[in-house]
């Protein structure tokens, strides 16, 4: 209980020494009703009941996941945030608090699950970057005018729908690894070069192969 209550303080103190100056106030205590700092969306719990408080609304997931705001991430960084976040606020922690606390922890736990399956992939983590800079993702037509891409996605798709045999669904499989760690790589220098619109287009591109590999899990799906 004790190492509970000391993990819940030091949550406390971190959102009030990471607090800017001059943020506004976030909504008081629901339990004792102290005022409370904003928050970026990290789990807080309240220093002086030690009660945890809900997530705010729209977090910033790479701000909760403790990453730079960058497409290039430190995968096992995330991993230990991951893991942190999960150990202070999973719900199995809070059947014995209040049913308000419980729910804002089964809250939590979602979100927190959320926003590390999102950063995970490059995909979506691509896809959120260019929804925090505010541009719309790539649509399917967008890709029309890449007749070469569109012919090589169809003949995979051909390839895939018609055939049983085992060594060519791994030839495909490992065609689809080879050719989403290629736009991964280019991808990451587009964002880092501040490219949104080419990131845009090789989104679109990764969206087609993770279609792909989802039609490949069906095939490999015993029937």
């Amino acid at each position: 209980m004790r190492a509970v209550l000391r993990a819940r303080l030091g949550w406390a103190r971190r959102a009030l020494r990471e607090a800017a100056p001059g943020r506004a106030p976030g909504p008081p205590c629901w339990s004792c009703g102290t005022a409370l700092a904003g928050t970026d969306g990290a789990p807080r719990f309240c220093p002086a009941c030690q009660a945890l408080q809900p997530p705010a609304p729209r977090p910033d997931l790479f701000r909760l996941m403790d990453c730079d705001r960058s497409f290039r991430i430190d995968v096992r960084q995330l991993q230990r945030r991951f893991r942190s976040l999960q150990r202070a606020v999973h719900p199995d922690r809070f059947g014995q608090r209040p049913p308000k606390e419980q729910y804002y922890s089964e809250q939590h736990s979602s979100l927190i699950n959320k926003a590390y399956q999102t950063l995970l992939n490059p995909l979506s983590r691509g896809l959120y970057l260019l929804e925090l800079s505010g541009v719309e993702p790539a649509q399917e037509t967008d890709c029309d005018a890449d007749s070469a891409f569109l012919m090589e996605i169809m003949e995979i798709n051909e390839k895939l729908a018609e055939s049983k045999n085992e060594d060519i669904i791994e030839e495909i499989e490992t065609l689809i690894k080879v050719k989403q760690e290629e736009l991964t790589r280019e991808l990451t220098a587009a964002f880092e070069r501040d490219d949104l619109q080419e990131a845009k287009k090789l989104l679109g591109k990764m969206k087609y192969f993770a279609n792909l590999e989802d039609k490949l899990k069906t095939k490999k799906i015993p029937s």
